[in-house]
């Protein structure tokens, strides 16, 4: 027997093989005949419902929704036809296109409670929790003993009380936490496009751009019109400070939705941390200082969120500070870029060079190891070696310092230096003082004599200052108790060899005369 799909077409019979019958429409049809076609119609429609259900259980889906669809269009008003196609378009994720379906088999049979259970997981599936709980609740009606109905009930109640979670933590700034609840939410709602735009976003102003991307990204290949996905990109790229791209992103996304808030207010924002920024690296390059601090100070306050712009940022402004000599405001700045940013290798290098001007020599250490662990550049090395050597000679005795010289100091200027610090603290000077005070005096007394044996000296200093130890070189540095006797009248030589030596307390004649040193140093 030929099955055949019969059909009025503008006075035609549609036979299922194609070929066109002419017949009367005015012609009336026996009530036998008509039913006669209805239950070929329904037959075949079962035809292709079983074929669908083989199908279907193969996990061919496509082609159960091929044949469950052949079906609908046999026997359009059959609900279960809409039912097996909704459970094989969830298997597909067509979770929308099974919505409609499942809500079409519960219109033609209220009563359907596959169809009601399939409506409330496509519900649930998109993040629809509401209108999830309200379909497995009439299940619940339909069957109170229903197990399943019951676990989605469930499942709707979680999915609620993690978005409402979720918005909480939001408003307090909690992204971490917020991006937790999206993954336990879309657990069960794995379609719903809103989660997973909530968890980008937080994502992105969590810093973890590749994941927030990600999330975008696989939004945006199946939308690509999508506001809120455009929006996320375009704030994983403001947020690394590619502004101008950010921009073009904010524009698409206002372009596809007029009134989205949040990306009008990031394009503005981007706009103008541009702009700001732009005009401090002019007035910077112009040497206006004091106006560049001003503007670097001006755009930090547009977007405390924007990490990676703000690091440079400050930093910028620890460049300015240290040309306007505000070291310790550069150095805080510094290191609100590195918290802001750990691998910004700049910020590393400017707090070093700041440390070192101050003379922090461990501290500049430090950062100068970091940087040549993250960049082991021959330039990195040499600073780190540079510092180093500093950090050595520091410990030792500072004998610029015991002068109170500076480092360039000339030799007319060591000799002064030396001439006046020895008189200060000469014992003589402080015979009447407490032995406590004579002690320390005469301790200083003889570091000065130290001090001006190497500096005076052109080997001795070029040495000291390259960071040797003078001492384990084997070198006199002076600074002892010695006494000299020779015959009156002492000669001029003997008393330039006496300024020389340093930390002679005091000098012996053969008469043993005491003679003051004060006149001896004077005269050198």
């Amino acid at each position: 027997m030929v099955c055949l799909k019969i059909s009025m077409v503008a006075g035609n019979i549609r036979l299922s093989h194609g070929k066109m019958a002419a017949v009367d429409s005015e012609v009336p049809m026996e009530p036998e005949t008509h039913i006669m076609i209805e239950e070929e119609i329904e037959r075949e429609a079962e035809g292709f419902k079983e074929q669908g259900n083989a199908f279907y259980i193969k996990k061919d889906y496509s082609e159960a929704f091929n044949y469950y669809t052949k079906a609908i269009d046999a026997c359009p008003k059959n609900a279960s036809y809409y039912g097996n196609r909704a459970a094989t378009l969830m298997m597909l994720s067509r979770y929308r296109e099974a919505l409609e379906d499942s809500q079409q088999a519960v219109r033609l049979d209220d009563c359907f409670m596959k169809g009601h259970l399939r409506e409330g997981k496509c519900h649930l599936s998109l993040g629809n929790a509401v209108a999830a709980r309200r379909c497995f609740q009439k299940v619940l009606e339909l069957e109170p003993d229903n197990r399943q109905a019951q676990q989605e009930h469930k499942n709707a109640n979680t999915v609620l009380e993690y978005e409402k979670m979720a918005e909480c933590d939001f408003e307090k700034r909690d992204f971490r936490k917020v991006v937790y609840c999206m993954d336990r939410a879309l657990e069960f709602a794995s379609a719903c496009q809103r989660f997973k735009i909530m968890k980008a976003e937080c994502l992105a102003l969590l810093g973890r751009y590749p994941e927030a991307q990600s999330v975008a990204s696989d939004i945006l290949r199946i939308d690509s019109t999508n506001g809120d996905a455009l929006y996320v990109r375009g704030l994983c790229l403001y947020y690394e400070d590619c502004i101008d791209k950010a921009v073009q992103f904010f524009m698409q996304a206002l372009r596809m939705a007029p009134d989205h808030l949040k990306a009008r207010l990031a394009c503005r924002n981007a706009k103008a941390l541009k702009a700001k920024k732009e005009e401090g690296n002019t007035a910077f390059k112009d040497g206006n200082y004091e106006a560049a601090y001003d503007l670097y100070s001006e755009a930090l306050m547009i977007d405390p969120n924007n990490i990676k712009t703000n690091a440079k940022l400050y930093c910028n402004r620890a460049t300015v500070g240290s040309k306007l000599k505000k070291i310790e405001q550069a150095m805080e700045d510094c290191t609100r870029a590195i918290k802001l940013d750990e691998t910004y290798i700049k910020a590393y290098l400017r707090r070093a060079q700041c440390y070192m001007d101050t003379e922090m020599y461990e501290e500049a250490v430090r950062d100068y190891e970091k940087v040549y662990q993250t960049e082991k550049t021959k330039e990195h090395k040499q600073l780190l070696k540079n510092a180093q050597l500093e950090l050595k000679k520091s410990k030792r005795k500072d004998y610029y310092k015991v002068l109170g010289v500076g480092k360039n100091a000339t030799e007319d200027e060591i000799k002064k230096a030396y001439r006046k610090r020895a008189l200060m603290h000469h014992p003589d000077r402080h015979s009447a003082a407490t032995p406590e005070v004579q002690k320390e005096e005469e301790k200083k007394f003889k570091e000065v004599g130290e001090a001006f044996t190497v500096l005076s000296d052109p080997k001795k200093k070029s040495r000291y200052d390259s960071g040797h130890d003078l001492e384990d070189d084997g070198i006199n540095m002076g600074g002892k108790n010695l006494y000299l006797l020779c015959p009156a009248p002492i000669s001029c030589a003997l008393r330039t060899m006496g300024c020389l030596l340093g930390g002679l307390n005091t000098l012996y004649l053969k008469k043993k005369k005491k003679v003051c040193l004060r006149n001896l140093i004077v005269s050198c």
